[in-house]
């Protein structure tokens, strides 16, 4: 089984990458508790391929939210206005 493209990923909507991200998580915590139990002797190999998926999916949803916040930083990144009490504390100095 070859690991998932990011790809698909990107190609979900946000509430299907956020349902992706809680089955992914899901299916993380199945497979623990199998081995946990012993019920899981093989495919010690589904632990990678779950694992590479949630920090795909998890990757996509942080993109997106700089994507979404990138507008706001950027009238943010005006030249910062120096207050009075900063200005006048360094005068007093020298």
């Amino acid at each position: 089984m070859a690991l998932p493209k990011v790809q698909e990923a990107r190609e979900l909507d946000d509430q299907a990458l956020e349902q992706a991200i809680a089955d992914t998580r899901r299916k993380l915590f199945d497979l623990r508790f199998q081995q946990a139990t012993r019920q899981l002797q093989t495919g010690l190999h589904q632990f990678k391929h779950e694992r590479h998926r949630l920090a795909q999916l998890m990757t996509v949803l942080r993109e997106r939210q700089l994507e979404a916040a990138a507008p706001l930083s950027i009238d943010s990144d005006a030249t910062p206005a120096v207050s009075a009490s900063a200005t006048d504390s360094v005068a007093k100095e020298e």
